[in-house]
């Protein structure tokens, strides 16, 4: 029997039980596909991360992610948590870690920036989305609404309709009216599945990103995922990229700029995302998202 190492961080967060609840099994050496899919679903967490030594030797590790029921080629919250893991660490597979980590992943090559702070400690960890931003077909609200147990009246259509779009996992984006119908949103199963149905073509699960603004360069937000065995996400930095790189769209950067993404409040897990916009002559160039962890727990698996 193989005892399999793990440690568990809140992501998105610097108080344990608050945040995205992320497992990463820190040597995945010899497990199949199959069983990491039987451990994710054993964690059930939105998302549980392995890995693996990395194909080429001038990156870090590779990285695989996999939701409770299916494998993702990239994910926010699961880079932020790894990388402070193995920054924590030091070193992996025998190899000493810089403060400047690249993941291997389905998406592509993800590069991580590590901050310490004054005690050598890791603070928080930089992602850079990995993939361009990709821009897929609108939803009318009258459609839309139903999915989220909302009126179509709750949607504000002034800047966008609702519209998939994505840096790396495609999601899509719903911006509400105000914090009440944000509060009264709820995934309806069956309309999304339909809804999948009717945009077959997105090859996506439908996940729903809602937001809000709050104020200036500051969102709140809420992520549902129902047929990926996720009701709902305390906090999605994928989510959070696209939707940072999508509003370059709606209005002209004259230069890069922040981004807060408040998620989680209404399930009493309250995450921070921090997102850097970066564009470059007014158009979309790349998207950082920055945040905390804080370790949670840490053992074995026995397989």
């Amino acid at each position: 029997m193989r005892e399999i190492p793990f440690v568990t961080v809140d992501v998105f967060t610097d108080h344990r039980f608050s945040g995205n609840p992320l497992a990463v099994i820190t040597d995945a050496r010899g497990l199949s596909d199959e069983d990491m899919q039987r451990i994710a679903t054993e964690f059930g967490y939105s998302e549980t991360t392995f890995v693996l030594p990395a194909k080429d030797p001038a990156n870090s590790a590779e990285v695989r992610i996999f939701t409770p029921v299916t494998e993702v080629p990239f994910a926010g919250h699961p880079n932020v948590g790894t990388a402070f893991v193995l920054a924590g660490m030091g070193e992996i597979f025998g190899h000493t870690l810089s403060d400047r980590l690249r993941f291997e992943e389905k998406a592509g090559l993800v590069e991580i920036a590590v901050q310490r702070d004054g005690h050598g400690r890791v603070a928080t960890t930089t992602i850079r989305a990995p993939g361009p931003l990709t821009i897929g077909a609108s939803i009318p609200a009258e459609q839309m609404a139903p999915c989220l147990g909302l009126y179509p009246q709750d949607i504000r259509t002034t800047s966008h309709l609702p519209t998939f779009a994505s840096v790396g996992l495609k999601f899509i984006l719903i911006e509400v009216v105000n914090l009440d119908a944000l509060a009264r949103a709820a995934s309806r199963i069956e309309p999304i599945k339909a809804l999948c149905e009717t945009y077959a073509d997105e090859h996506c699960d439908c996940a729903t990103f809602l937001y809000t603004w709050i104020g200036e360069n500051h969102v709140r937000a809420r992520m549902f995922a129902p047929l990926d065995n996720v009701a709902e996400d305390p906090a999605t930095g994928s989510a959070s990229a696209a939707l940072g790189a999508y509003l370059t769209t709606l209005v002209t950067y004259p230069e890069s700029r922040p981004l807060l993404v408040e998620q989680g409040v209404e399930m009493g897990r309250r995450s921070l995302i921090q997102l850097q916009v970066n564009v470059t002559y007014g158009r979309f160039s790349d998207v950082t998202v920055s945040g905390a962890s804080v370790e949670v727990m840490r053992g074995t698996i026995s397989l």
